[in-house]
C-alpha cells in the first residue's frame, strides 16, 4: 500500500472518531439537533430548587414531557421561580397537577416530576403562561443528615 493511501485511511479514521465523539457528547448532554416540536410555557415557584439545572427534564412516569427553561429568583417573595417548556405533542395537563423536584438515584441528577391532577367539569387545562401552584421542593441530603443527627442527640 502506498503512503498516500495509508494517510487517507488514517485521516478518515480520525474524522470518524471525532464525529463519533461529538455524537456521544451531544447524547450524554441531552442535546439534539432535532427539535421537540412546538411547546408551551409553564411557571412554578419552589422554596428550594436544590441542584436543579437549566435543561433538566420534566418527566411524567419516566417519559420526558418538557424541559426546565430558566431558573430565577422572585425579588418580592425571595422564592425561586422555574420556567418550564412543555412539549405540546406530549399532552396538556389539568390545573390541579403538581410538580416535585426529584433525584435520579441516590446522588443522581435532579429533574422535575409532574403528577397530573384530577379532571372535573370545573377544572381547566393548563395553557401557555399558566402557573402551577402545587409544588414540592427538593430534598437536600445535608438537611436530612443534619435532622437525623439532631434527632439522635435529642434522644440521648
Amino acid at each position: 500500500m502506498s503512503v498516500k493511501k495509508i494517510e487517507l485511511w488514517v485521516g478518515l479514521f480520525v474524522i470518524g472518531a471525532m464525529l463519533a465523539l461529538a455524537i456521544l457528547v451531544f447524547s450524554v448532554a441531552g442535546l439534539s439537533f432535532k427539535g421537540e416540536g412546538s411547546s408551551y410555557t409553564l411557571h412554578a415557584s419552589f422554596s428550594n430548587v436544590g441542584g436543579l439545572k437549566v435543561r433538566a427534564p420534566v418527566k411524567l412516569g419516566g417519559v420526558v414531557v418538557g424541559r426546565v427553561e430558566e431558573i430565577s429568583l422572585d425579588l418580592q417573595s425571595y422564592m425561586p421561580v422555574v420556567r418550564l417548556s412543555m412539549f405540546e405533542n406530549k399532552g396538556v395537563y389539568p390545573e390541579t397537577s403538581s410538580l416535585s423536584i426529584l433525584t435520579s438515584g441516590l446522588l443522581g441528577e435532579q429533574y422535575i416530576g409532574i403528577t397530573p391532577g384530577f379532571i372535573d367539569e370545573d377544572i381547566e387545562m393548563l395553557a401557555d403562561g399558566d402557573t402551577i401552584e402545587d409544588t414540592k421542593s427538593a430534598l437536600i441530603l445535608e438537611d436530612l443528615i443534619g435532622q437525623f443527627i439532631y434527632s439522635i442527640n435529642k434522644d440521648d
